[in-house]
């Protein structure tokens, strides 16, 4: 493998194949590593300069249908703490990391009831009116009817992970549920007219040949926003016998994967969003994120409003430092800056969505 021909092609804006995206995933040293990342942060200024994005996340209810195992607000799971937020609670929330001055509203939720799916056009329609923000939607599965009444109420993206594009995996990751119906539904979100996050667990007993091929699913999905993210195990998370539903990687390996894939994606999609989310290891993990080429950060979460089913929801959230402002020393010690309400709305166009 010719490192330094896969990284001048990258930059030269030449697709990678395949196997080029199976090499790069599969380095093992920490210079060659630094190297890709390197390259990846070259394309991220390229693209938005050094403009980082950032997103606040609103978990509106903890109740799922599903059993998956990753999971620990799986419907099988006895120990997790279960709400819907209020109308009232939900745009308390919103309002408030509006006025730290985020990019856009993630309302994220278990896959609940029905009649709770019915109630999200109406809060998107309160969530983009009281903030003035873009709004992401992350109920699950949808059909193509309510994501045209998503995107009617104003929802600019919808965001549902297959997790892996691997479909044995997939079965044991989110057993009894359809490959297809969940690949389907970024296909419908697409036609109606909303932009689309996928992502993939990194850590959960993949190949790097089978990320090779998320990163190009990801690629023929035409997803504007991709993502990696390590996979770190709640004790309850597999249940009484945690491990025994897939290989699970040594400490460390599955935040080095993610590191790995946010690189690789940064390459294969130098215009993509690509997130460093907090979600795993709150504010510590956010500058090796960003120097793997992310651009934008995720999960920033207002403190006070009992948001339990956020991961690792006790992580930085109490003492305000999953906030824009909690941020701003690490974008400032890397020379990047927090993107306005403009900056963000031009790169929404330019993926071709007016917000």
């Amino acid at each position: 493998m010719d490192l330094a021909s896969i990284l001048s092609r990258a930059l030269a804006g030449a697709a990678l194949t395949r196997d080029d995206l199976i090499a790069l995933l599969s380095l093992t040293t920490p210079e060659e590593r630094a190297e890709v990342q390197a390259a990846a942060r070259a394309l991220r200024e390229r693209h938005s300069g050094n403009l980082i994005h950032t997103y606040g996340f609103v978990y509106t209810g903890t109740f799922c249908r599903n059993a998956c195992r990753f999971c620990a607000f799986r419907r099988d799971n006895p120990r997790a703490r279960r709400y819907r937020l209020s109308e009232a609670e939900i745009l308390a929330a919103a309002r408030d990391l509006a006025a730290q001055g985020v990019n856009l509203i993630d309302l994220t939720q278990g896959e609940d009831s029905p009649e709770f799916f019915r109630k999200t056009a109406e809060l998107i329609r309160r969530v983009v009116r009281e903030t003035g923000l873009p709004v992401m939607v992350s109920p699950g599965v949808a059909g193509g009817e309510a994501l045209s009444v998503y995107r009617e109420a104003g929802a600019a993206w919808y965001a549902c992970y297959q997790e892996t594009h691997n479909r044995e995996l997939f079965s044991r990751l989110r057993p009894g549920q359809s490959y297809d119906r969940r690949w389907q539904s970024k296909q419908k979100a697409r036609e109606a007219g909303l932009l689309v996050e996928e992502g993939v667990l990194c850590g959960v007993g993949e190949s790097a040949a089978d990320l090779a091929n998320s990163v190009l699913a990801m690629m023929e999905l035409g997803a504007a926003q991709v993502r990696g993210m390590a996979y770190m195990p709640p004790p309850e998370a597999a249940g009484a016998r945690p491990g025994s539903w897939t290989p699970i990687p040594p400490p460390g390996e599955a935040r080095r994967r993610e590191l790995d894939l946010i690189a690789v994606l940064r390459l294969a999609r130098p215009g993509a969003l690509i997130p460093a989310s907090l979600d795993v290891e709150g504010l510590a993990g956010l500058r090796d994120r960003l120097q793997a080429g992310a651009d934008v950060i995720t999960s920033l979460v207002p403190a006070g409003h009992g948001l339990a089913g956020v991961a690792q929801a006790e992580l930085d959230i109490d003492n305000q430092a999953r906030s824009l402002a909690g941020v701003r020393p690490v974008l400032d010690a890397l020379g990047l800056k927090a993107a306005g309400a403009e900056d963000y709305r031009r790169r929404l166009k330019a993926l071709g969505q007016a917000a």
